[in-house]
């Protein structure tokens, strides 16, 4: 029987001693190649319905509707996953959920009609949350040692930053340089084969929990005002990546909007390994309302390169500084989220975190869309702004009313 983690002896390197455990390369390396496609989807169905239809405002809300029915199924899926486990659930939903990606791809391809397109995206919401799964693992692994599972939580958002941050680069230059339906194929045949990789790996995988007698996530104390805070965090990352390839389109460099969004998730990335690094210090509640500050803070910076330069070059380097607040206050909020989920229901109470958090991308995108049509692609970076100081103060009132339920115990 190997040594539990919390006793492991410390190595220099933090992520170093998470990659000691047995199985977790191999998990990894799944969970890496079916994330990747989760930063190609959204982009390549943007480029993929603008280009045949002439519409951004078409592509965002098939976008949001396909992220809105995510919010509606994934928690289900989540809850399928606790109670049968992850490998058992995962591969049929994935295989389900690619079905609806290709419909999407032939409706487009044949000049369906637009509510078809609604309802292929919409198929697409059985996708099992990878990210989720691989963090339940790693609470399960260093379930008594939380300094490793803050490294843990650290390292997968950097994971997910770098498949942001790689994916729109790739889904773009698939649809530009080979043909529009180029990034949704290879995005469904990467997320199909990591899939079957991650949950290969028996060993690592968290027990079931079929007896279900724990209360759900959703009424635990401080989780409906967490989850509203994540819808509007999405909303920053929704209407952003939108404005972006408008913004960039309106430059006359739509194919380098991939690029320009990837410096984003990059700053992000770096932020969030360094993050990771360093040991936590007070409450995580109290993190996150200063990570919340931060990232409000920066948002402005795409606003004011786009209004006042005009340049694609500056608004990229506003990108880059803006994304590294994303990083730490996602690792934050899922720190307080693993806090407040109680036992055996972790993968549904990750999934509802990333489900508040895609309905949130799906009403920012929907958001952003509007805004560059109806008013300019630079106005719609006032549309981040918003939402990021919207997530801030739901925050400050969530922390007062814990307060009250610790002073009412």
């Amino acid at each position: 029987m190997p040594p539990s983690p919390s006793l492991a002896a410390p190595a220099r390197n933090p992520y170093r001693r998470l990659f000691t455990q047995p199985g977790t390369v191999a998990f990894t390396l799944g969970n890496l190649v079916a994330r990747l496609p989760m930063g190609m989807f959204s982009v390549s169905a943007v480029i993929m319905i603008a280009g045949s239809r002439g519409s951004y405002a078409l592509a965002g809300a098939v976008t949001a509707t396909g992220l809105a029915a995510t919010a509606v199924v994934a928690p289900w899926i989540a809850r399928l996953v606790d109670r049968h486990g992850q490998a058992r659930v995962a591969v049929p939903a994935t295989t389900f959920a690619l079905l609806g990606g290709l419909a999407l791809l032939l409706c487009v391809h044949y000049d369906a009609p637009d509510w078809t397109l609604f309802a292929a995206y919409a198929a697409t919401a059985t996708t099992p949350n990878i990210g989720g799964m691989s963090r339940a693992r790693w609470a399960h692994l260093f379930r008594s040692d939380p300094e490793a599972r803050h490294t843990a939580n650290s390292f997968e958002q950097a994971a997910d930053e770098l498949c942001f941050m790689l994916g729109p680069v790739l889904a773009a230059f698939l649809c530009g340089s080979l043909f529009p339906e180029a990034g949704t194929l290879t995005g469904g045949i990467l997320l199909l084969t990591g899939m079957l990789l991650f949950t290969a790996q028996r060993a690592t995988e968290p027990p079931p929990s079929p007896s279900g007698r724990t209360a759900p996530p959703l009424r635990a104390p401080g989780m409906p005002p967490l989850l509203l805070s994540l819808v509007a965090t999405g909303a920053v990352f929704g209407s952003m990546e939108v404005v972006t390839i408008a913004f960039a389109d309106a430059q006359g460099h739509r194919s380098a909007a991939g690029a320009v969004l990837a410096l984003q998730a990059a700053g992000s990335c770096a932020a969030g390994l360094l993050y990771g690094a360093v040991k936590p210090s007070g409450p995580a509640e109290r993190r996150l309302l200063w990570c919340l500050a931060a990232m409000a803070a920066l948002m402005t910076l795409p606003l004011l390169a786009a209004g006042i330069t005009g340049s694609l070059v500056a608004l990229a380097a506003a990108l880059l500084l803006a994304g590294m607040a994303t990083a730490p206050t996602m690792v934050t909020t899922m720190t307080v989220v693993q806090h407040r989920t109680p036992e055996g229901r972790l993968n549904e109470g990750m999934t509802l975190a990333v489900t508040g958090l895609l309905g949130g991308i799906a009403c920012g995108s929907a958001t952003g869309g509007w805004a560059v049509e109806h008013v300019s692609p630079t106005a719609g970076y006032a549309v981040p702004v918003v939402a990021a100081t919207i997530a801030l103060l739901i925050s400050l009132a969530g922390a007062r009313s814990m307060r009250g339920i610790r002073k009412e115990d």
